[in-house]
């Protein structure tokens, strides 16, 4: 069966011009060639892409080369060819240069009207796609996987993909507008005229490590942060610490973002780090700053597994310590701080009264000095932990750990071994956090609006037989 596929087109001036785009042998008796092939259906989107792109090209030059006040017709100067990144192939474009009309500013005496129409030679959808993947998977896979199933030029390589991913979030960053101390814009008078929110907002808040390539320094911390509104869909935020001068704007873009508003509660969820305390801190007026509960019971978590190994050499002692961590940990997820801390106080002297010859109990006291100062620094953020579990409020940031695994674990690290710059890892960041929210898709709508789909440029109509 042959089969010849032609393009109408429609002029702007009202003019019909037909196309060939390509022609089809195929065999009707095979299962293997019914429908079009993967390379079929490259070579079609290819010639409809080169056809589609100079036609539109061509109007648009036309369009310019009559100057708009006097209505004369501009001189050309030349002509030369570009090459026009799209998702369907490396299209080629005659792009014409005409000198500017003596009625108007000449300077330059020169311009060519493509560099309007198409001011980076790459399409937007090629740069969205390259950014979305190579944000999931790595810059290698991402290429291959494009490669595969569209019929992109065969210069892409993973470099130029890694290019376009730091091109499209250091856009982001340009947006981001400069840092505060802080973001309360509102007294309590504004507030109380503000309509009701919808819900509370809880914020966890962590950190995780990255393998660094400079030698000095194997790795470097990350934050990570999960915003999860009652009524809104969960958002991420990532950063390098060490690298990024603005975490407060960051995280206060990604509430607004949100819909959060200053008489709205936010819950922010931290490990009482000094780092991740700031970063929250004066943020939201109705807001409170809760120490995670997964931190403090891993303090005590190691301490215990230190005591198994004393209890084999000390048994009475061995046993008179976990019994005062367990009552330390009783006391803690109470909210009973008082109790609490005399108990850590009683911890550390029994411990340092202890004659033994295990071998771990420098580390142990070690691991109780620092429980005891950890506690100290972080006690206006100790809750009761037990009132606000059977009241269904969240207690511990595993929703942040997980976030971590998923944002960091996944792209930058575990089995993984490419070694990473503190800007390279945050502008993967903040695409890779844009595209596991969902979020990355509305933001190049708003930078090209010609991106949105359902707007009607597509239609499907049915021809008489």
């Amino acid at each position: 069966m042959r089969f010849e596929i032609t393009l109408r087109v429609t002029t702007p001036d009202g003019e019909i011009q037909e196309r060939e785009v390509i022609v089809l042998d195929k065999e009707h008796d095979r299962h293997e060639d019914t429908g079009l092939s993967i390379e079929e259906g490259k070579a079609l989107l290819k010639s409809l892409q080169h056809q589609i792109v100079a036609a539109q090209a061509k109007a648009f030059c036309a369009s310019k080369s009559v100057c708009p006040g006097c209505r004369r017709r501009l001189r050309r100067k030349g002509r030369h060819a570009i090459r026009y990144r799209t998702v369907f192939e490396d299209t080629p474009v005659i792009s014409p240069r005409y000198y500017r009309c003596r009625c108007k500013d000449r300077r330059p005496k020169t311009f060519s009207p493509l560099t309007e129409l198409l001011p980076d030679h790459t399409a937007p959808e090629l740069l969205w796609l390259e950014t979305r993947w190579s944000s999931l998977v790595s810059f290698g896979a991402a290429t291959n996987l494009l490669k595969d199933v569209l019929p992109i030029g065969e210069r892409l390589n993973a470099e130029t993909v890694r290019n376009h991913l730091h091109k499209a979030a250091r856009r982001m960053e340009d947006e981001l507008a400069d840092e505060q101390f802080s973001f309360i814009e509102t007294c309590p008078r504004d507030r109380a005229t503000m309509p009701l929110p919808a819900g509370p907002i809880t914020v966890g808040i962590d950190g995780g490590y990255v393998r660094s390539q400079e030698k000095k320094q194997p790795h470097f911390e990350v934050m990570v942060a999960k915003s999860m509104p009652v009524d809104k869909p969960n958002r991420y935020l990532g950063l390098v610490q060490s690298h990024d001068s603005r975490p407060k704007r960051r995280l206060h873009e990604v509430l607004k973002e949100q819909g959060w508003q200053e008489n709205q509660p936010v819950t922010f969820l931290t490990d009482g780090g000094d780092t991740v305390r700031n970063m929250a801190q004066y943020m939201a007026p109705a807001s409170e700053h809760l120490l995670d509960w997964f931190h403090i019971t891993m303090r005590i978590t190691v301490m215990r597994q230190y005591v198994r190994g004393l209890s084999h050499r000390n048994p009475d002692e061995g046993r008179a310590v976990d019994r005062l961590l367990r009552q330390i940990k009783g006391y803690l997820w109470n909210g009973n701080l008082h109790d609490g801390r005399r108990a850590i106080g009683r911890l550390v002297m029994e411990l340092e009264d202890i004659e033994t010859d295990y071998p771990s109990i420098k580390a142990l006291r070690k691991a109780a000095d620092e429980f005891e100062v950890y506690i100290r620094n972080n006690a206006g953020m100790i809750p009761n932990y037990a009132e606000r579990r059977r009241y269904g409020e969240r207690v511990s940031t595993g929703f942040v750990e997980s976030a971590i695994n998923t944002v960091v674990g996944k792209r930058f690290g575990k089995r993984q071994q490419m070694r990473w710059s503190k800007g390279g890892a945050h502008l993967m960041l903040q695409a890779r956090t844009r595209t596991l929210d969902g979020t990355l898709r509305e933001k190049f709508e708003r930078w090209y609006p010609g991106l949105k789909t359902g707007d009607g440029s597509v239609k499907a109509e049915p021809r008489a037989a």
